[in-house]
């Protein structure tokens, strides 16, 4: 969304027909794949042996290797960031050189890439530790925004068998989680489906969006066949299904006027009531057109240099409207929302919209530096190069 992917003039790789399984084996849970593999492919490999990803986004569209250059995570309990689970990658460097590197090998370089956006290399192919599907269960609670930290610990991290949670907030106030837990069962299947099926038609979910963005009482619409379906719906179903959602079932029907963007401010888990309040009327004073935010956990990530969550984080989603025209508005108030998560000890996440001030990115990732002079040991030339770098990274 803010140009990581791509510089003016320059040449770009597109790793989509590299998506071959170069290596599974089911008994260890490993799999080793070419880095332009889109998890949903993946996950069709997987799911005969009854296999499923570790940690991987809430959506199946994203590549591997760019989810690891990212550092992407997603609502998984008790795991961090997808660095966690990254046993080796391979690597394609500026000077023709491919090298394999792991916790083992080339460390210092290995950590650098996850979450490298792209700056080290070409990934070229990545080896995963792998989970086993299960049923499982969704439960939905309302829970009081105040009370909702005790509540996680008590519900979530201490629950039996949870494997997937995260908490909506809604406009206007923001205030009231929806809390949806995914936990191990052995209840009987709703929706005997392994997977979600590729190419389904999402047009009635797409103008659901809209009218509860565009429409006269929209609110009342998301109550009625969002919130409500949640609270009352019994849903079983397998790991893979949940996990392999298509993007589009979120995408707008057309750009032309409006886009929906994401933004996430990563924040330690004792400042959450602190923050959420700033949050809350940061966004309120703003008017600012946010569909939701979607509260996730993760834990510390021990292994990536560019690291978002250096201890236990909550990690606040934002996905927002914005009409084409209006990128300096929503710039002012992110900033500020930027600002309060520095405040409060925390970080934003970096594959989005470029609005945060030098002076904000040194406060958010003072291992830049570090980053910085490993890029210039394997790229001194500035070859790999991206707009968010060309931004932000301090020249070594």
């Amino acid at each position: 969304m803010g140009g990581q992917t791509r510089e003016p003039d320059a040449l770009q790789f597109d790793l989509a027909s590299m998506d071959r399984l170069l290596r599974l084996d089911p008994v260890a849970g490993i799999a080793r794949v070419q880095a332009g593999m889109r998890w949903r492919r993946l996950q069709t490999l997987l799911d005969p042996h009854d296999l499923a990803v570790k940690v991987m986004q809430s959506y199946s569209n994203f590549s591997v290797g760019g989810s690891v250059s990212v550092n992407c995570h997603g609502r998984y309990i008790g795991e961090s960031a997808i660095a966690s689970t990254v046993r080796a990658l391979q690597l394609a460097t500026a000077d023709g050189r491919t090298l394999e590197l792991s916790r083992d090998s080339e460390p210092a370089l290995f950590g650098a890439v996850l979450g490298g956006y792209g700056g080290l290399g070409v990934i070229t192919e990545v080896e995963l530790d792998l989970a086993r599907n299960a049923r499982i269960a969704r439960a939905v609670a309302a829970v009081p925004l105040e009370d909702y930290p005790d509540w996680f610990e008590a519900n979530v991290l201490a629950g039996e068998g949870v494997v997937l949670h995260n908490a909506d907030l809604v406009p206007p106030d923001f205030d009231k989680p929806l809390a949806i837990t995914w936990s191990r069962t052995d209840a009987p299947l709703t929706d005997a489906r392994r997977l979600v099926p590729e190419g389904l038609d999402y047009s009635r979910e797409q103008n659901l969006i809209w009218s509860a963005t565009e429409l006269p009482g929209g609110d009342a619409l998301r109550e009625r066949y969002m919130t409500r379906r949640l609270l009352t719906e019994p849903r079983v179903i397998m790991r893979n299904c949940e996990a392999s959602l298509d993007v589009a079932s979120i995408e707008p029907r057309t750009r032309r006027v409006s886009t929906y963007l994401l933004q996430e401010y990563f924040i330690p888990t004792g400042a959450f009531r602190s923050f959420a309040g700033r949050m809350r009327a940061i966004l309120r004073a703003a008017d600012a057109d946010v569909l939701n935010v979607s509260i996730r956990h993760a834990v510390e990530d021990t292994t990536s240099l560019m690291r978002w969550a250096d201890r236990d984080m909550f990690c606040f989603v934002l996905y927002h409207k914005q009409r084409t025209w209006q990128d300096a508005r929503a710039a002012s108030w992110t900033r500020a929302l930027i600002d309060a998560a520095l405040d409060h000890g925390g970080r934003y996440y970096l594959p989005y919209r470029l609005h945060a001030t030098r002076k904000q990115f040194a406060r958010a990732y003072p291992q830049a530096e570090a980053f910085a002079a490993i890029k210039h040991g394997i790229d001194p030339d500035n070859r790999f190069r991206n707009l968010l770098w060309d931004r932000y990274l301090p020249r070594a």
